[in-house]
């Protein structure tokens, strides 16, 4: 199977942060209402339907629907993607809430997180060679993309069996390497996602020991966009919450159309349907509003504390956090997990109970 283009990658390096503090000086998406607007993205499972809603008509149809322009661009660079949004070059982009928060919102962008598209669900892997038992880890080197969601995986896995990264070494490996690593005799453990992930527990020797699944809801893959420009242009929030679920509608239907859907997307992505759909298996996709607003007006909180945990002990909320709470995370209730002084990443369920009341 052929692998994800590097734009899959999904990291959060401090140095990123620190390039985009310096983007902070220009006003991301000037605050007033407009006609054009842009959004980025770049492969992933989740994020495929933007491409081909893009490519085939459903952005031109709800833009047209609300008198405004709608450019969804790709990126083969994810950070480049979100270091663009960053510096106000675009009106939203495609991110997990990780990065989100390491981010703009560590360079000082308030943001809202207009929808989730799915949160991993057994896409990221801990995978050991010859040992079926997690605490068999202990000791060993664990190859993975230093500061990524495979760090997080890895972290959350060691504090669920009372382990710590202290236990492990961990070292840093390219996504385009992990294949051609875990051939060698000296790597033993890895921390990787699909399809490398799949490709590699193919081997007889490999075992998955732990993955996403066991941490539901935590790696969430979103449509960021700009607060001001969110509140500024209310069409623009309608029209790409009409053209999701129009697609999901479209994919997730038993018919030939759903099938050349999944088919054009699995293409796109550097696979196949088979592939594609082995990869959506292990993903949680909110294909109707509903299932996403009980999602973001349930146990978020929690979910929220993980994250910055990992990333105010790795660094990643900014040179001047003082705690996890630095940054305040509004969630779709009002409250507000963290400093409610500084609240710059926030969720809404607004648009999507247009779309599930037919409002839109």
């Amino acid at each position: 199977m052929t692998s994800f283009k590097l734009s899959s990658l999904k990291i959060f390096a401090a140095a990123v942060v620190a390039m985009t503090l310096a983007f902070t000086a220009i006003s991301p998406a000037h605050a007033e209402a407009k006609k054009d607007f842009k959004v980025a993205w770049s492969i992933y499972v989740g994020w495929m339907p933007w491409g081909y809603a893009m490519d085939n008509g459903i952005v031109k149809k709800w833009a047209d629907k609300y008198d405004i322009n709608i450019e969804v661009v790709q990126f083969n660079d994810y950070i480049e993607a979100i270091n663009q949004y960053t510096a106000g070059a675009y009106d939203g982009v495609m991110a997990t809430n990780m990065d989100a928060l390491a981010i703009p919102s560590a360079g000082g962008v308030d943001s809202t997180i207009l929808l989730i598209c799915d949160y991993s669900d057994g896409n990221d892997v801990i995978i050991l060679k010859g040992k079926e038992d997690l605490a068999d880890i202990k000791g060993q080197k664990v190859n993975l993309v230093e500061l990524s969601v495979s760090h997080y995986v890895l972290a959350r896995a060691l504090e669920k069996i009372g382990m710590s990264e202290k236990d492990v070494t961990v070292v840093n490996t390219s996504d385009a390497d992990m294949i051609a690593a875990w051939s060698t005799p000296d790597v033993t453990a890895m921390t990787t996602w699909n399809p490398m992930a799949a490709e590699i527990l193919a081997q007889d020797d490999a075992y998955n020991v732990f993955d996403s699944s066991e941490l539901p809801g935590e790696i969430q893959d979103s449509l960021v966009v700009n607060t001001q420009t969110l509140k500024d242009n209310p069409a623009f929030a309608k029209a790409m919450t009409g053209i999701w679920y129009e697609t999901m509608a479209l994919m997730s239907a038993d018919d030939e159309a759903a099938t050349a859907a999944k088919t054009a997307m699995g293409e796109a992505s550097g696979t196949d349907l088979a592939g594609y759909e082995m990869q959506l298996a292990a993903t949680e996709m909110f294909y109707k509003p509903e299932d996403y607003i009980a999602f973001t007006e349930g146990n978020l909180s929690e979910l929220t504390t993980f994250v910055t945990s990992f990333l105010f002990d790795h660094g990643l909320l900014g040179q001047d956090a003082t705690s996890p709470g630095y940054i305040g995370i509004e969630l779709a209730d009002g409250t507000v997990v963290g400093d409610e002084s500084n609240v710059l990443l926030r969720y809404t369920t607004e648009y999507a109970k247009m779309a599930a009341d037919g409002e839109l």
